[in-house]
C-alpha cells in the first residue's frame, strides 16, 4: 500500500556541502524528517501541474555545528506552491516556495488521514 519508495544509503552531509541556488524567481526547500526516514526519496510537485511532474530528493543525515538532523534538500525550485507527497497518491501537505528564500517543511510523524 506504500507504493514504491526508494531507499538509498547515503553517508552524512557536512555543513557547507549543499549549495542552495536562490535568487530572483528561484527558491529552495528543506524538508526536515526523523532519522527513520534516512534514505527515503521524497517527491514534490508544483500544485499548478497537478502532480504530473515530480522532483525527488533523498533524506540525508546533515551534520551541523549544533548536532545532527535529517532532511531532504531541493536547492533550486521555481517559486510557487508545491505539494509534498507522502506516497504516490497521498499529499503530506503543501508549501509555498518564494524566490530568493528558503522554505522549510516538517515531515509528518504519521501518515496523513484520508479525507
Amino acid at each position: 500500500m506504500n507504493g514504491h519508495h526508494h531507499h538509498h544509503q547515503y553517508g552524512p552531509t557536512e555543513s557547507g556541502t549543499v549549495m542552495l541556488d536562490v535568487g530572483g524567481e528561484t527558491g529552495a526547500l528543506i524538508i526536515y524528517t526523523g532519522r527513520d526516514q534516512h534514505g527515503r526519496e521524497i517527491e514534490i510537485s508544483r500544485v499548478d501541474q497537478g502532480g504530473a511532474v515530480r522532483t525527488h530528493s533523498a533524506v540525508r543525515e546533515r551534520i551541523v555545528r549544533d548536532g545532527v538532523f535529517h532532511s531532504a534538500v531541493y536547492p533550486d525550485l521555481t517559486a510557487g506552491l508545491y505539494t509534498v507527497w507522502w506516497d504516490e497518491e497521498t499529499s503530506a501537505g503543501t508549501i509555498s516556495v518564494n524566490g530568493g528564500a528558503i522554505a522549510e517543511f516538517v515531515w509528518p510523524s504519521s501518515p496523513p488521514r484520508l479525507a
